[in-house]
């Protein structure tokens, strides 16, 4: 490990850079899974932390959370028949349906990425 040092009066300070974090900003999913592995894995997202690769694992889940909440919410509206031409009849049926399939996605996404994926 090559090390440069500082002269401060009588001393040698190392000169350490941390290591540059991923642009972007953490929220919701990513906020959860911070909360889950500080509540579940403290150790483990402590050591991420240190390393500086926490940062990277909560975007990457974020990323992950917002793809499978589009596709599982697409993919629920044209099997219910939730469509344009319903929003056109009814809006307050799609509302309540929308509403509906966003909850159940999100009830899927929490399960299989925030709350069970084993930590990396």
């Amino acid at each position: 490990m090559d090390l440069e040092y500082e002269q401060m009066g009588d001393y040698l300070i190392p000169k350490l850079k941390a290591n540059p974090e991923p642009e972007g900003m953490v929220t919701k999913y990513g906020l959860l899974r911070d909360k889950f592995l500080r509540e579940r894995y403290d150790g483990a997202r402590t050591a991420m932390f240190l390393e500086g690769t926490l940062k990277a694992h909560l975007l990457e889940i974020q990323e992950q959370a917002r793809e499978r909440m589009e596709v599982l919410t697409s993919q629920m509206a044209e099997k219910e028949g939730v469509n344009e031409q319903l929003k056109a009849q009814d809006q307050m049926l799609w509302v309540k349906k929308m509403n509906s399939i966003q909850s159940r996605a999100e009830e899927v996404v929490l399960k299989e990425l925030i709350y069970s994926r084993p930590i990396l």
